[in-house]
């Protein structure tokens, strides 16, 4: 499973640097912000974008905001391509 620390950036072809959304689990909401877990970190982000959330739902997360919903199978699949992009810019393919 995912297990990088936030935040983090992908580094592309000459160094450019890619900003992503990427999957989180909502585990807690108190009115327009939620907490999320991403890799075994929490933070709190707002859902003002993604207001029929609900705790165990997984969104999107994009600079501190719940960009949009996603299932949980597409989230793992993601999690898990991203850990993989992780391992090979570590060298630890």
């Amino acid at each position: 499973m995912f297990q990088a620390k936030i935040p983090f950036t992908i580094k592309m072809i000459k160094e450019t640097v890619m900003c992503l959304a990427i999957p989180a689990l909502v585990k807690t909401i108190r009115g327009m912000t939620a907490e999320v877990e991403v890799g075994g970190a929490a933070r709190s982000v707002s859902i003002m974008l993604t207001p029929d959330v609900k705790e165990g739902d997984y969104v999107l997360l994009h600079t501190g905001y719940a960009i949009s919903l996603i299932d949980q199978d597409e989230a793992l699949k993601t999690l898990d391509m991203l850990q993989e992009l992780i391992d090979i810019e570590s060298g630890q393919d």
